[in-house]
């Protein structure tokens, strides 16, 4: 039996989930998304990944810049008399009004094996700690930070190779088919929602500049786990000579001497990291230069053997 729903959402993580719930059957009433933000270097305002989709799928649309207090947007919601409301990365804390209006609840898709990395960036931190298996969680939303009961689960497994802008695909197309099963399950009766260990908690914070920062006294694994998990932003940057460096691609050098031996008349870029690892970098970008292999920024700026990075 079809529901009628009000979907939450505003990043392009959100998109597949509301693409499946206009195709499964069930009514989106409203989409609601955050404001269109000024964007590149002529600030024009840019829609929100949800609210192109939204177009596309020819679904009602509403943009408010505020939800706690906002009487409109309330009698709008109140109106629509939703089963159940979807909440995927919209970006705003709901409000309690919002919890109490559908008879499912405000049901949220979360891309962490809940209550582990609750927060802002649970994709990013899962990798930078070198989690080998992630998962989403489905979650009836309650006051507090991804704190509200368990309903549903899948795991997925995190490549080595993995970056936060090749996993977060893989976890959004699951997670929409998880959303589905749980607006079934729910219907059905046969979802036995389960509490939290807030013991068993951990965050997965907004990411800031400072945590794209390089610091050497770990190791090159986990210098690499960053790396791969701070992309596209914050990056991983260090200072080489007083300038700003970006470190684009790298990799752990196992076995750093025989790299060196193998490689021949190949020139390897290893920085020096803790428990005696050597990180190899294959590509970098010097503030206000072009992003350029390790093979000629050697041989344009012949950095010294004992040259040390972040100063």
């Amino acid at each position: 039996m079809p529901l009628d729903l009000i979907f939450c959402g505003t990043p392009l993580f959100a998109v597949p989930t509301l693409e499946n719930l206009a195709q499964s059957g069930h009514r989106v009433h409203l989409v609601v998304t955050q404001p269109d933000r000024p964007k590149g270097r002529g600030l024009e305002l840019v829609a929100s990944p949800v609210k192109q989709s939204a177009l596309k799928l020819n679904l009602p649309i509403t943009q408010p810049e505020k939800i706690k207090t906002n009487e409109e947007f309330r009698a709008q919601l109140t109106e629509t008399k939703p089963d159940a409301i979807i909440v995927v990365g919209y970006g705003r804390i709901i409000p309690q009004w919002m919890l109490e209006l559908p008879p499912l609840g405000n049901i949220n898709l979360h891309a962490s094996l809940l209550p582990k990395y609750r927060g802002a960036a649970p994709i990013q931190w899962a990798i930078a700690n070198g989690d080998s298996v992630t998962g989403n969680t489905t979650m009836r939303i309650d006051a507090g930070l991804d704190t509200g009961d368990i309903l549903l689960q899948q795991e997925l497994p995190i490549a080595p190779d993995d970056t936060s802008e090749t996993l977060a695909p893989k976890l959004a197309t699951a997670g929409a088919d998880l959303m589905i099963a749980t607006l079934r399950a729910l219907q059905a009766g046969t979802i036995h929602p389960r509490k939290q260990d807030a013991a068993q908690a951990s965050l997965a914070p907004i990411l800031r500049k400072e945590d794209g920062k390089l610091d050497f006294s770990r190791t090159a694994t986990e210098i690499y786990n960053r790396l791969r998990a701070f992309q596209p932003w914050p990056g991983a940057h260090t200072r080489f000579r007083g300038k700003s460096l970006q470190i684009v691609k790298a990799h752990p050098a196992h076995d750093p001497q025989s790299e060196i031996k193998e490689s021949g008349i190949k020139v390897v870029l290893l920085v020096g990291c803790a428990q005696n690892t050597c990180l190899e970098v294959l590509e970098l970008q010097l503030e206000g230069k072009k992003r350029t292999p390790a093979r000629d920024f050697i041989h344009g700026y012949n950095p010294k053997p004992s040259e040390a990075l972040g100063a």
